[in-house]
């Protein structure tokens, strides 16, 4: 088995090509691979840690891309199963030269809905030292959301550390729902990691350090780590132990395309943490990741190799 598992729904997304150009008036596109918690398990496996990847595809070509694409990284795909009834969700994406691009996500009724908990039962967890939890996957059915709570009950049984993102999505049946569940799911995870922006929706605050604290009452939640943007991260674990970790700088005139650097900083933290570094180091890498991201126009194109996030770090060891 891998040192880190995680579950989640892979997008087939179709980027247009032509920068700035609204999605009704595009006329040329590229194809690739999306997925929240894929783009976390495609930053593990380039910083050196294997990985396996929990989900259901159509038996379409779609999920037959997927699949593939996948393994080209390298990452385990002995749990992605075919679903012959329902189709693999995809997306379509703007590219813009700053800013959030517009996307539209196609997943409704997706094979990925229809993942049912006895798949979870059959996950062999020997050997997973983290475990990466999304909100996004609980949000698209009922189904996912039973599945993805077995897999927690599953973790915790089995004493493995867990990493949760809110990744706040409007997948949820309502908004109520969403914040109720949200924060509930975020309570069985050993570290929760929101946003600023995030905490203001679930909890009613972008206040790092109130964020913090309202998520450290979590029944499992040892550390909340607060992402503040490019200022960086703020820490605080329920030992007492607070710190503000400072981002790195990146001009404005380098900054792509924000996608994904939420999920280089999950990604970051847990390869460090994997790692034996401090959690300290640990949110250091979390921000450098997130920081290589946004100077890319893919989904995960930044995320580093070992060489090239230390190469980073001596190019901005003033910051």
């Amino acid at each position: 088995m891998s040192e880190v598992i995680t579950i989640g729904e892979p997008l087939v997304a179709f980027c247009s090509e032509e920068p700035d150009v609204s999605l009704a008036d595009a006329l040329e596109w590229h194809k690739i691979m999306g997925g929240a918690e894929l783009n976390v398990a495609i930053g593990v496996q380039r910083l050196g840690h294997s990985v396996d990847y929990i989900s259901r595809i159509g038996e379409d070509p779609f999920g037959e891309f997927i699949k593939k694409t996948i393994a080209g990284y390298n990452i385990g795909t002995q749990y992605i199963s075919y679903d012959p009834d329902h189709w693999t969700g995809h997306q379509i994406k703007q590219r813009v030269t700053k800013g959030d691009p517009q996307v539209f996500n196609y997943r409704k009724n997706s094979a990925a809905c229809y993942l049912t908990p006895d798949v979870i039962d059959k996950v062999d967890l020997s050997g997973v030292k983290i475990a990466h939890m999304s909100g996004i996957f609980p949000s698209i059915s009922d189904t996912a959301e039973k599945s993805f709570r077995r897999l927690f009950d599953r973790l915790h049984e089995n004493h493995i550390m867990t990493t949760y993102d809110p990744n706040l999505r409007d997948t949820w049946k309502s908004h109520d729902y969403m914040v109720k569940t949200e924060n509930e799911l975020a309570g069985n995870a050993d570290i929760v990691m929101p946003g600023v922006n995030e905490g203001k929706i679930l909890m009613g605050s972008d206040d790092p350090e109130k964020i913090a604290d309202f998520y450290l009452q979590g029944k499992y939640t040892k550390t909340v780590i607060v992402k503040v943007g490019a200022k960086g991260a703020y820490l605080k674990q329920k030992d007492g132990h607070v710190n503000f970790v400072k981002g790195f700088h990146v001009p404005a005139d380098k900054i792509v395309d924000t996608v994904g650097a939420g999920d280089g900083f999950a990604l970051g933290t847990i390869t460090a943490l994997l790692e034996g570094h401090t959690i300290d180091e640990a949110v250091k890498r979390g921000n450098a990741v997130g920081a290589m991201q946004i100077q890319t126009p893919g989904d995960n194109d930044g995320y580093p190799t070992p060489e090239q996030l230390q190469k980073f770090y001596e190019e901005h060891a003033a910051d």
